[in-house]
């Protein structure tokens, strides 16, 4: 059973791939045999993660690509130099995001969401629309958009961030119809609190965290241990019927 979680010979793009989350699932894909492309910003930490892969999957040819998801041209450019080197693109991870706009809404400016809009939302379509449609020619592929449990459910003072969830979650049903007929299976994860470095602080603030923990019914908030299991079952073929889903990663929180 240990061969449906098998992604040898599938070549990976994880956007944000350098940190965090996606730097844990952009591992595990590598230690499941993939071949592992990581998309940011950030040359340094880019190879920093490359490294990382390397070891963590060896036989695989990883590098890493300079790229903002809040620009046509870098992902167009991305695009290119993935099927130069690859030749091909089986799994699409859009992790790219930034954190939510603790503000109510009467104080968020048009610029304040404009730029969450453009990064969490246009971001995930142009990434869908020009890396994930090369997977049109080879009617495969596995997209898999990273949302938050802020897409199903209100969170305070964070009207931006909660919209452009909620749209992820929608163009992930929407594309999964759409792209269904051509063999390309689109999902979400939507992940509850995850300690991360971008996280930490607000985690283990005495009041807040305590107030954030007192929601999870696991009792604990999530370690980066927990977040590429959902991302490698849905990459793999143990998820071959599964679209236009989203998988909570949450410890029970939007259950209760």
């Amino acid at each position: 059973m240990s061969s449906l979680f098998d992604l040898t010979g599938k070549t990976a793009l994880v956007t944000g791939g350098g940190r965090g989350i996606g730097q844990a699932i952009s591992l595990a894909f590598a230690a499941h045999g993939a071949r592992v492309i990581v998309a940011g910003r950030t040359r340094a930490t880019l190879d920093e993660t490359v490294g990382q892969l390397r070891m963590a999957g060896p036989d695989a040819d990883h590098f890493g690509i300079t790229m903002d998801v809040g620009l046509e041209a870098d992902v167009m450019r991305a695009r290119d130099e993935v099927l130069s080197r690859a030749g091909r693109l089986d799994i699409l991870v859009n992790n790219a995001g930034i954190d939510p706009h603790y503000a109510p809404i009467e104080k968020t400016s048009p610029a304040d969401w404009d730029h969450i809009v453009a990064i969490n939302l246009t971001g995930v379509f142009r990434c869908c629309r020009i890396l994930g449609a090369t997977m049109l020619e080879h009617k495969a592929g596995s997209i898999i958009n990273i949302s938050s449990v802020a897409g199903h459910i209100a969170m305070k003072r964070q009207v931006p961030y909660c919209a452009t969830k909620g749209g992820v979650e929608q163009i992930t049903k929407a594309l999964a119809v759409d792209w269904a007929e051509n063999g390309i299976r689109v999902n979400a994860i939507a992940y509850g609190w995850i300690d991360t470095d971008l996280t930490n602080s607000i985690l283990t603030h005495p009041h807040l965290g305590a107030r954030l923990l007192s929601r999870v019914p696991m009792g604990r908030f999530g370690v980066l241990d927990d977040a590429p299991g959902a991302a490698v079952f849905l990459a793999s073929k143990a998820a071959s019927y599964v679209t236009g889903h989203s998988l909570i990663v949450d410890g029970g929180w939007t259950a209760s």
